[in-house]
């Protein structure tokens, strides 16, 4: 499951960093609409993939996460099954490791993506409100990867809240190997490991 799991969130990440080339004056992300919103998003990380630095790519990931991602949701999320059971502090520490997690754990595999496009699709509102925006991540001679963002209002804009790459629901993946390792090891060892990829 971690091995797929990974694989999985690197496509995403990949999404996020590989998309249709346009202009670099063009280049900022404008969340009034969900598909003009995934189509920005990946635009905006396009510059610094293609820069070749490592440090500043996760810089400039570590933004866009923070600014167009629900990542407390997205958090909370996947250790819903916990919350009852862990103290404000363990909590806090888990909000701080968090976003480090994700940008340490999968942002040096975007460099493998460097020659990818993404093809946005259309926009299909869900039951639950937010509205799904189809896309395939593509590379020269391998078959379309489809990836589905899932967004949501967030004031006057739009969040990513989830994502499925391959068929893979990220969050419902990434919260079971969240909920095994807390199993076998403990809430305050599921943190150090967050913060040991960071």
């Amino acid at each position: 499951m971690i091995a797929r799991l990974s694989a999985s969130v690197a496509l995403a990440v990949a999404a996020i960093a590989a998309p249709l080339a346009v202009s670099p004056a063009a280049a900022q992300v404008v969340n009034t609409e969900p598909t003009q919103f995934v189509t920005t998003l990946t635009t905006e990380a396009l510059s610094a993939l293609k820069g070749g630095n490592k440090t500043a790519a996760k810089a400039k990931f570590r933004t866009l996460l923070s600014q167009h991602f629900a990542v407390d949701a997205i958090g909370d999320r996947l250790i819903r099954r916990w919350t009852p059971t862990i103290t404000p502090a363990q909590r806090a520490a888990y909000k701080a490791a968090f976003p480090n997690y994700i940008i340490g754990t999968y942002a040096d595999r975007l460099f493998e993506y460097a020659n990818a496009t993404v093809k946005v699709g259309r926009a299909m509102p869900t039951a639950g409100g937010s509205v799904d925006v189809a896309t395939q991540v593509i590379q020269p001679g391998r078959q379309p990867i489809p990836a589905v963002w899932s967004v949501a209002k967030a004031g006057a804009g739009y969040k990513v809240t989830n994502l499925k790459v391959a068929g893979i629901n990220l969050a419902i993946a990434q919260a079971a190997d969240f909920d095994a390792i807390v199993q076998r090891q403990g809430f305050d060892a599921l943190v150090v490991m967050m913060k040991a990829r960071s």
